[in-house]
């Protein structure tokens, strides 16, 4: 198997959080190189060396901090590339005095332009549930009876229904979702579960998200599913700009984040509404569940897959 390294620049302050965020959207193999060490080793051992090497001196001084990691060059490897990115936004937004430095991502062998060429070589037509199948945009597909069929154009954004996250969220949006239902996605990524809530029935569905690359895509294949009249996709932070209440919500991010939009998903839930979380890897389920607890929340279903853990929700009683 091929690997693509991904290296990401943040400052010593940036580290924390942003290792911490990469855990919880799966990756938990990286390096770390921080300035502030190369700095101090300077410091304590140039006044004891007889030769300094100057190659290797400007490499230390040049050093800027970063966390690098390696992604498989497969469909799962195009998604965790996506979650990264996603990740990276949401720190962002977070980071209003610039502590966490730039915190942009390169990668050896993906560029921005190349992005979607890189996709064709992985991504392919996959059935999902009991009627969804998702088609990529190159691909044709003919549908059989009783199918839906989306059809998707991921470019940088998160979202195929490869990633089991997105899968078990599709399955439950199957379950649970009823014709002329209210939606919110939050953290909308590629616009995947959204539209999949359109093409389902659902009459009015807001998507949200930090990243505004998302946004854009999400709004493209909305367009792409003639479903952009049902479906009003705009950045923002978790339910910040969001007004109203929903039948089904649904959030594919991460625990942390999941276990902050807590606080407030019940106000914006309609008396019979459905919750449905998934991005939870299962060391952090139990975290999620707690909160959703002290929040006069309860788990209905449960489903896992590939040390991955959606929940379907509704409010206590």
């Amino acid at each position: 198997m091929n690997w693509t390294e991904v290296k990401i620049y943040t400052t010593t302050e940036g580290i924390e959080p942003l290792t911490a965020g990469l855990m919880n959207v799966g990756i938990k193999g990286f390096i770390v190189e921080d300035a502030a060490d190369f700095e101090q080793f300077l410091k304590d051992t140039t006044p004891h060396w007889d030769y300094i090497d100057e190659e290797l001196m400007a490499q230390m001084n040049d050093c800027e901090t970063n966390v690098k990691l390696y992604v498989a060059d497969n469909a799962q490897g195009m998604e965790e590339l996506a979650a990264v990115r996603s990740l990276l936004a949401q720190l962002k937004a977070q980071d209003e005095n610039g502590e966490y430095g730039r915190l942009t991502l390169e990668t050896d062998s993906v560029d921005e332009e190349d992005w979607s060429t890189a996709w064709q070589k992985y991504y392919h037509t996959v059935k999902i549930g009991e009627k969804l199948v998702v088609r990529p945009a190159w691909e044709e597909y003919e549908a059989k009876e009783g199918e839906v069929v989306l059809t998707l154009n991921p470019g940088m954004a998160f979202g195929t229904g490869t990633h089991h996250t997105t899968s078990l969220c599709m399955e439950l949006l199957e379950k649970y979702l009823t014709a002329e239902d209210t939606v919110l996605d939050v953290g909308c990524g590629s616009g995947i579960l959204a539209i999949t809530a359109a093409l389902l029935g659902a009459k009015d569905i807001i998507g949200c998200d930090i990243d505004e690359v998302a946004v854009k895509v999400a709004g493209e294949n909305a367009a792409l599913n003639g479903v952009d009249d049902r479906i009003a996709f705009h950045k923002g932070d978790l339910t910040s700009q969001v007004e109203g209440s929903f039948r089904v919500i649904v959030a594919n991010i991460v625990a942390d984040i999941i276990i902050r939009l807590c606080d407030d998903v019940k106000k914006y839930m309609t008396p019979d509404g459905i919750f449905i979380a998934s991005g939870i890897i299962d060391e952090r389920r139990d975290d999620v569940v707690a909160a959703m607890d002290a929040q006069g929340i309860e788990v209905i279903e449960e489903r896992a897959q590939g040390g991955w853990v959606a929940l379907a929700c509704k409010a206590r009683g």
